[in-house]
């Protein structure tokens, strides 16, 4: 649960496990397919849930668990090697430990590789037997969330006994849950801890977490749905069996499902309740296949069920909220009830808290909270992003289409947060005191500058400048390689407990995992967390980005910009070996221009170093084809891997002016079952032009055709890519070749 304006905690402590990382797997630019999820079935995955069940005694041992500390397991990921990370939940003497949860990796053999734990504290305390009543806590409970504005409080669940060890010394304590309204009408689920030794309070953190979106409605959109003629339902079967219900204004219970004679739903005006619900359950749906598709994860706990949504809940509620307790999302209907809070990234964001409550569960206070609120914004864009919705393109704003200021400005900014105000750029002693949507200003910026770098650009539209703390550029890896990064860290080495400073070492564990400690990846983590004050860089001299392969037609003019960053200020030099004849690099700018005067391929090497004498490299091939100015080809082959990831194929293109209205793409795959595949055009901006989608009824061989495009608003020159993914098993193939023709 996520309370706006709730401001406690300080920062927890720093997450053990860094200094234990296994070697680097991989050094390449593409993510280790060995680190990533494996795709594992419900039943599978509750297997390994049941053998990792079983050995938690074998495990506690080797731990070196004191003997009145027992493992129970919360979950079990598998990557596509073999290694399994497996989330703990302590108990001590039977009771529940707070900031007791670890997580330990095993390779495929069972050898232990890493223990990451929430704290380090050796867990014994001097008794089990209170010296206060509970009804001393409860009394201190209420008091607290009085104190936070809270209405109609009361207890609503009575105080159990716990061992409090998120901060500090270990501490037999009660915790209460305080239930009735918050200040702004959304329900409350305070959670206090108090000694049970002297009453005191130690900490307090909410359970509701809610957020805001984007735009108000979608579009039209395809929903899934269940029933018959004359009786459809908003049940999603093919996703868990999400449901989406109607509140009609309520503040408790599920609500009403929403029905609906000839399965067409809502009009698009607010003047129709479904209209909401449409939203809200697209927004859903939309989530789950990003989790399902991009992170192989089925459902938000990974076990294959759906959650649900209510709409319209309360009267003119400008909010919307995930409860773990109901495991649900609901949504108001904003000022005047005119602008339900039911887009895309709102159901992400919401969904998202559900995601890190059953894996990290960060706390939700302090740092941790701010990076729980976080995460929940970096998968709402990265939602936004993966649904490529026409009427919501994504981008890095939070709130730009529901005007919550009333002004027209978006809520939040992930690039520079403190645009709105009250966000965070940077990390600072004591950030763990400020209200955990404006703490998470520092993941925001983060997860921006890791995805798209520091500076200047526009993406779908929007314009960004992005500064850094330390004032030293950062490049970015993209978008899709941030996301797997902070995935991976999220669901395999975050604590309850983890601060900004853990969440560091958690992201350069995980682009280890993935990239190879060392890699271009793995040091743009780091130098990114330094543009936000959390660690310094890591300095190893310069990265330069490769282009990829580069295609020009000879006797016609072309440019290359290389881009190239360093841990170190100053001036870059630059020097080039390989280049076609009638090409040359600048050395103080790195633009590579020229008329090519050879037909031919060639082995380029850049060189870059900076004014510490250290030296980056990349390399790449340069084709020089033969006349026709209008046609440009890749003809590598490049395998599709059988229900694997997405990989693309590149053709850069050097061309003055927009692309055309009838852009012509042919597509050459060789494959067994070509209604497996989905295929995409990427403009050199990232945006995604559908080519083709996956049918399990297309079962013909090989795709071998032509694709027109209206590219009209995409600048021609740049890096495009052919984007193929195979979505299902047993069939394989390549791209053989493809070409765009102006």
């Amino acid at each position: 649960m996520i309370g706006v304006g709730f401001q406690s905690g300080t920062a927890a402590a720093r997450q053990d496990g860094a200094a234990d990382r296994p070697a680097a797997r991989t050094i390449s630019g593409a993510p280790d397919p060995g680190a990533l999820p494996a795709k594992l079935s419900p039943a599978q995955r509750a297997e390994l849930i049941r053998k990792a069940d079983a050995a938690k005694g074998e495990a506690a041992k080797g731990l070196g668990l004191g003997a009145k500390e027992k493992l129970v397991v919360k979950d079990v990921i598998k990557d596509a090697d073999g290694t399994t990370h497996t989330r703990y939940e302590r108990t001590y003497a039977g009771l529940p430990v707070l900031g007791g949860d670890l997580v330990v990796d095993r390779a495929k053999s069972g050898a232990q590789l890493t223990v990451a734990k929430a704290t380090k504290a050796r867990l014994t305390v001097p008794t089990t037997t209170p010296a206060v009543a509970p009804a001393t806590a409860e009394k201190a409970a209420v008091k607290a969330a009085n104190a936070q504005g809270s209405r109609k409080t009361e207890a609503e669940r009575a105080p159990r006994k716990v061992i409090w060890a998120a901060k500090g010394t270990p501490t037999l304590a009660f915790e209460t849950v305080v239930g009735g309204l918050q200040e702004d009408g959304a329900p409350n689920e305070l959670h206090v801890i108090t000694d049970a030794t002297t009453g005191k309070k130690l900490f307090e953190f909410q359970g509701v977490k809610k957020g805001t979106g984007n735009s108000q409605y979608s579009g039209q959109v395809t929903l899934g749905t269940s029933g018959s003629a004359g009786s459809y339902n908003l049940t999603d079967s093919g996703r868990g069996n999400h449901k989406t219900y109607n509140l009609n204004r309520g503040t408790s219970g599920t609500g009403t499902l929403f029905t609906d004679t000839d399965d067409v739903w809502g009009s698009g005006n607010t003047s129709d309740a479904a209209t909401a619900g449409v939203d809200a359950h697209y927004g859903a749906a939309e989530t789950w296949d990003y989790y399902r598709y991009v992170h192989g994860r089925t459902g938000i706990r990974g076990d294959g069920v759906g959650a649900y949504s209510r709409v319209h809940y309360s009267s003119g509620y400008v909010n919307a909220f995930w409860q773990d307790a109901c495991f649900c999302m609901t949504y108001g209907d904003g000022s005047g009830n005119a602008k339900p809070l039911t887009s895309i990234d709102v159901a992400a964001h919401e969904m998202s808290h559900g995601v890190t409550a059953a894996t990290a569960n960060l706390t939700y206070s302090g740092e941790s909270g701010g990076l729980n609120e976080g995460t929940s914004d970096i998968f709402a864009a990265a939602v936004e992003f993966y649904a490529n919705n026409a009427s919501d393109p994504g981008d890095y704003l939070v709130g730009e289409k529901i005007d919550i200021n009333g002004n027209g400005t978006p809520l939040r900014y992930m690039d520079k947060p403190s645009k709105d105000g009250a966000s965070k750029d940077s990390w600072y002693s004591g950030v763990g005191n400020v209200d955990v949507h404006y703490s998470s200003g520092i993941a925001n910026h983060f997860f921006y500058l890791l995805s798209e770098g520091s500076g200047t650009k526009v993406i779908n539209g929007v314009s960004y400048d992005s500064p850094t703390y330390d004032n030293l550029p950062v490049t970015g890896i993209g978008r899709g390689n941030a996301e797997k990064i902070w995935f991976k860290a999220l669901s395999q080495r975050m604590t309850s407990n983890t601060n900004y400073a853990g969440a560091r070492d958690a992201t350069l564990w995980a682009a280890g995992e993935l990239f190879g400690q060392g890699s271009a990846q793995y040091n743009a983590v780091a130098n990114a967390w330094a543009g936000v004050n959390v660690g310094t860089r890591i300095a190893d001299g310069v990265t330069v980005t490769s282009p990829g392969a580069q295609t020009s037609i000879v006797n016609q003019a072309t440019s290359l910009q290389i881009a190239a960053t360093s841990s170190n200020p100053g001036a870059l030099g630059y020097a080039a070996d390989g280049l076609p004849a009638g090409l040359s690099i600048n050395s103080s700018t790195g633009l590579i221009s020229g008329t090519p005067t050879t037909v031919g391929s060639s082995q380029v090497t850049v060189t870059v170093t900076d004014s510490a004498g250290k030296t980056g490299t990349a390399s790449f091939t340069w084709t020089v084809n033969t006349s026709g100015g209008n046609v440009f080809e890749n003809t590598a082959d490049i395998a599709i891997p059988d229900a694997g990831e997405p990989v693309t194929s590149p053709i850069s293109v050097s061309r003055a002016g927009n692309a055309p209205s009838n852009l012509q793409v042919g597509v050459d795959i060789v494959h067994s079952y070509r209604g497996d595949l989905v295929i995409d055009l990427i403009a050199p901006d990232g945006t995604a032009y559908p080519l083709k989608s996956a049918s399990l009824f297309d079962s013909a061989d090989d795709v071998r055709t032509t694709y027109t495009v209206n590219a009209s608003s995409e600048t021609a020159a740049g890096t495009w890519k052919l984007r193929v993914q195979d979505m299902y098993a047993q069939d394989t193939g390549y791209i053989n070749s493809w070409k765009l023709t102006f």
